[in-house]
């Protein structure tokens, strides 16, 4: 099946005389006919399911659903886009490791990863996209256990070079972990270039609609974890009946140890009723991502011919410095634009106070149009050298176009712009 069909179809194939719609199994537990058979469940939960902790039938046909599309063997839904990311690392790492992550990345996940992994004694080394393979090579330690990087960066909206990274990653011997978000899997499939691992914060595109917060870690299946780095992987799991991930497992090695250690301490897996909203979403990905593509490019060539506009950062310019990496990676540049206002903090918010159409709000691809301030919002919490490591100026605003009629966008951003 193709992307538009797999929206639709996969995860959930109603039998006969069953609900068309994916059902919500509202449920906490689940009844077996005998102690051996939860047992069995417990050694190996892919026999069965036995507490919604860890999994339930709605949420394994959306992350079945996302999988697919993404081209993997497996996913594990999560309560948010930050769980995602913090799982996909402890899942491979513990206390005197370290990771190696570009800058350009959400604030959110470099407060993540400079103040709260380095409190669980995880170390992690940023890396400018910039330097030379040499470079980046130089900055990986012995303990280092992978590499991280956004396909599109938020908001600075740098595309990442995926098959380098890859490449460069697989050379150190550590997989590559790539965040999906803004580009979902319509518009590029990072495992089709050598990722290993895959996040989303679910809550942007996925989603779309702006109800639930969710996301997903999805495995390739592809990496070779038996490379002597990854000891939790290769050798007897005290905490789950000494099971070997890797001996018993196979190429689901990443991803069932995910859920049968970490969901299973730390239970940020999603309810029902939001798994069932996410699918809704799903459904209409591959449609919705075409227009918000088609949106924001006539958005950001017009915002790129006004002289109040310094500069505009999307990908699908010409202009771009990305724009070669845009065409070889992506079907489109999705719906986020970053542009800066002349004049700064001052004018960027008598900008956004001029808008109407336009919600000034602290999210992010969303059926409406939205925007919103990054140096005093979203990564308020950096400093100066960080924002100008996360390519984040004071007169950056982060525009996300919605799926309205382009041309009442572009008459409310021209009116916000003659404000100023």
């Amino acid at each position: 099946m193709r992307d538009e069909t797999k929206c639709l179809h996969s995860g959930y194939t109603p039998k006969n005389g069953e609900p068309r719609v994916l059902p919500i199994v509202q449920s906490t537990t689940y009844v077996y006919d005998s102690a051996a058979e939860v047992a069995a469940v417990f050694d190996d939960p892919t026999k069965g399911i036995i507490y919604s902790r860890f999994c339930n039938p709605t949420v394994m046909a959306v992350e079945e659903k996302i999988a697919d599309l993404e081209g993997g063997v497996g996913a594990m839904c999560t309560t948010s886009g930050q769980a995602a990311s913090l799982l996909s690392i402890l899942n491979i790492c513990k206390v005197g490791d370290s990771i190696v992550s570009l800058p350009t990345i959400y604030g959110g996940t470099i407060n993540l990863f400079s103040f709260t992994l380095k409190k669980l004694g995880i170390e992690c080394i940023y890396v400018d996209s910039e330097s030379s393979d040499e470079e980046i090579k130089a900055a990986f330690k012995e303990n280092t256990k992978l590499v991280f990087g956004e396909t599109i960066a938020n908001p600075a909206l740098k595309v990442l070079d995926i098959e380098r990274f890859a490449n460069i990653a697989h050379q150190m011997g550590v997989p590559l972990i790539v965040d999906n978000t803004f580009a979902t899997p319509v518009l590029c499939k990072p495992f089709e270039y050598g990722a290993d691992i895959v996040i989303h914060s679910t809550t942007k595109y996925m989603d779309g609609h702006a109800v639930q917060v969710g996301g997903v870690i999805v495995d390739s299946g592809r990496f070779d974890w038996t490379n002597g780095k990854f000891p939790e992987l290769t050798e007897p799991d005290e905490s789950y009946h000494g099971v070997c991930y890797t001996e018993t497992y196979g190429k689901m090695a990443y991803i069932i140890k995910a859920r049968m250690q970490l969901m299973r301490d730390f239970g940020v897996y999603p309810a029902a009723h939001s798994a069932f909203l996410l699918n809704l979403g799903l459904e209409t990905l591959s449609v919705r991502m075409r227009q918000y593509c088609e949106n924001a490019q006539a958005v950001a060539e017009f915002l790129e011919g006004s002289d109040k506009v310094e500069s505009v950062i999307y990908p699908g310019l010409k202009s771009s410095p990305d724009y070669e990496l845009s065409k070889k990676y992506l079907k489109g540049c999705s719906g986020v634009i970053s542009f800066i206002i002349k004049g700064g903090r001052e004018a960027a918010a008598r900008f956004m106070d001029a808008l109407s159409l336009a919600s000034n709000e602290v999210h992010v691809a969303d059926i409406r149009t939205c925007v919103l301030h990054p140096a005093s919002e979203t990564h308020r919490q950096l400093t100066d050298e960080q924002l100008k490591a996360a390519g984040i100026d004071g007169g950056m605003i982060r525009l996300s176009v919605g799926l309205e009629n382009v041309e009442d966008i572009l008459e409310d951003v021209k009116k916000a712009l003659d404000s100023i």
